[in-house]
């Protein structure tokens, strides 16, 4: 796996613990820079680190496959994107 993409895969799992921490009602629309890399990793099939695999509620030998689909999973019914000083929360 390129480097680039397991960085910007750890970026994306921090920004999804904020977003998951604000209320539903509260939370912006899971936000468009996430679709990429979840798109480039859905069939990746190496381990997540373990700590990765608790933010995203997987098991702990989850692969970077089942967390790319975490974030497709986060699109779904989505009509809308949010600004990027709408994130985590709607303003």
């Amino acid at each position: 796996m390129h480097p680039a993409a397991r960085l910007q895969f750890e970026r994306m799992i921090g920004e999804y613990a904020r977003w998951r921490a604000v209320p539903e009602k509260e939370r912006s629309p899971a936000p468009a820079w996430w679709w990429g890399p979840a798109m480039a990793l859905r069939n990746a099939p190496h381990p997540l680190p373990a700590e990765w695999c608790a933010e995203l509620g997987l098991r702990d030998d989850a692969t970077y496959a089942a967390g790319a689909e975490v974030f497709l999973k986060a699109f779904a019914g989505q009509s809308s994107l949010p600004w990027p000083y709408d994130f985590p929360r709607k303003t």
